[in-house]
C-alpha cells in the first residue's frame, strides 16, 4: 500500500479580510450599482473571513490582460510550489534526488515547460525523475492526483513520488463579467499551494506515521459537462458554474460514496475523518446532508473555507494537512477523501490511518 509520508500547504504572503477582497472588486468595476445587494449577499454567504493573494490587491486593477496574469501565475506557482516541495520532503526525511515521479496539477494557469520542469533544476531533482503535469481536474485535482500517486506506486512500492498542486485562482479575474458565476467566484476562491510525499510499500519510509492509501475511486457523471470548468476566450479563463451543483452532490454523492465503503466492508459511520473537499457552504452542507454526516464531520473543511476559501485542487490537500496536524485520527481507522470537479466528476481515496 502506498503511504503518506508528509503533507505540506503553503499560502502567499498576501492577506486580506473578505471585507478588503470585497471593496476592491467594487473599485474595479466588477459589479453595476443595480447588482450590488447580490454581490454583497454572496460575499456575505460565502463564509469565508480571509483569503490569501498572489499578488498585492492593488495589481488586479492594472493586469493588462491573460498574458500579464499568466507570467504572473508562473512567477509565484515557481515560489510557492518550490517551498512546498521542499517542505514536505524535509518532513519526509527524503531528499529531491529520491524522488521518482512528480504529478503537478492546477487549473488556473499555463506553463511550458510545466512547473515541476521549471522546478527540478533548484530542487535537485535527477534528470530521470518522470513527470505527469495535469490541468484540467480543477478542483478534484487534489483527491485526484493523490489517487494517481498510489496507482504509480502500487506498482513500483519501493519507489517516492511527489504530488505538486498550485492554483492561483485570483489571476483568472474578469474584470468585465458581472455574471452571477463570476461573483460567486469572486467570492469564495483563494490562492494556495501545497504538496504530497508519498512511498510504496516497500520503500523504508513507508513504514512511518502518515496513513496508507487503501483503495480509490473516480467517477464521472454523463450530460453534467456545462456544469462546472472554463471558458477560454481573450480574457483569459471565464468560469463556468451551474447552479444545480449543490443538486448534483445530493443526489449522486452519498449513493457514490456509500457503494465505495461497502466495496471495502465500511459504512459512513466508520470513516473517522472526512477529508472533503470546500467547494462552498451550499456544497458543503450538501454532502453532509446526503451522506447523513454529524456537524463536526466536515469541521476542518469548514474552516479552511472561512480561513483562506476555496484553493481548486489544493483546498483537499490542505484539509488533508490539518487532519494530520490537528485531528489524528485513531491507527487504523478508515479515513476518507472527498472532491469533486469540472467532468463533472467525483474523486474518493480511501486511507487507513
Amino acid at each position: 500500500m502506498t503511504r503518506i509520508a508528509a503533507v505540506q500547504g503553503v499560502l502567499p504572503r498576501h492577506r486580506y479580510e473578505q471585507g478588503e477582497v470585497r471593496d476592491a472588486l467594487l473599485a474595479m468595476g466588477l459589479v453595476r450599482e443595480e447588482r450590488r445587494q447580490v454581490f454583497d449577499r454572496l460575499h456575505t454567504g460565502s463564509t469565508v473571513r480571509t483569503r490569501r493573494l498572489a499578488l498585492p490587491l492593488e495589481r488586479y486593477g492594472t493586469l493588462g490582460g491573460f498574458g500579464e496574469a499568466n507570467d504572473s501565475f508562473i512567477e509565484v506557482a515557481m515560489d510557492l510550489g518550490e517551498e512546498a516541495v521542499r517542505t514536505a520532503l524535509d518532513e519526509a526525511g527524503l531528499h529531491a534526488r529520491d524522488v521518482d515521479l512528480v504529478i503537478s496539477t492546477s487549473v488556473t494557469g499555463i506553463a511550458a515547460p510545466s512547473i515541476e520542469a521549471r522546478l527540478a533544476g533548484c530542487l535537485g531533482l535527477r534528470p530521470d525523475v518522470k513527470r505527469v503535469p495535469v490541468f484540467g481536474l480543477g478542483c478534484v485535482g487534489g483527491a485526484a492526483g493523490l489517487a494517481r500517486l498510489h496507482d504509480y506506486l502500487d506498482g513500483r512500492p519501493d519507489q517516492v513520488a511527489v504530488l505538486l498542486s498550485v492554483e492561483l485562482c485570483s489571476l483568472t479575474l474578469q474584470r468585465s463579467d458581472d455574471s452571477a458565476a463570476n461573483m460567486v467566484a469572486g467570492s469564495l476562491f483563494g490562492d494556495g499551494a501545497a504538496a504530497v510525499v508519498a512511498v510504496g510499500r516497500d520503500h523504508p519510509g513507508g513504514r512511518g506515521g502518515g496513513p496508507v492509501v487503501v483503495a480509490t475511486r473516480s467517477r464521472l457523471y454523463p450530460d453534467t459537462e456545462r456544469l462546472l470548468g472554463w471558458d477560454i476566450g481573450d480574457e483569459g479563463f471565464r468560469i463556468v458554474l451551474g447552479s444545480d451543483l449543490p443538486g448534483l452532490v445530493e443526489r449522486h454523492l452519498g449513493p457514490e460514496v456509500r457503494s465505495f465503503l461497502a466495496d471495502h466492508d465500511l459504512k459512513t459511520q466508520d470513516v473517522t475523518a472526512w477529508v472533503c473537499h470546500p467547494g462552498g457552504p451550499k456544497v458543503l452542507e450538501a454532502v453532509r446532508d446526503t451522506l447523513d454526516l454529524p456537524a463536526r464531520a466536515l469541521e476542518l473543511s469548514w474552516r479552511s473555507l472561512a480561513e483562506v476559501g476555496n484553493l481548486s485542487s489544493a483546498s483537499v490537500l490542505h484539509i488533508l494537512r490539518d487532519t494530520l496536524a490537528l485531528r489524528r485520527p485513531l491507527a487504523g481507522t478508515p479515513g476518507l477523501v472527498v472532491a469533486m470537479g469540472p467532468g463533472f466528476c467525483s474523486e474518493l481515496v480511501l486511507l487507513r490511518w
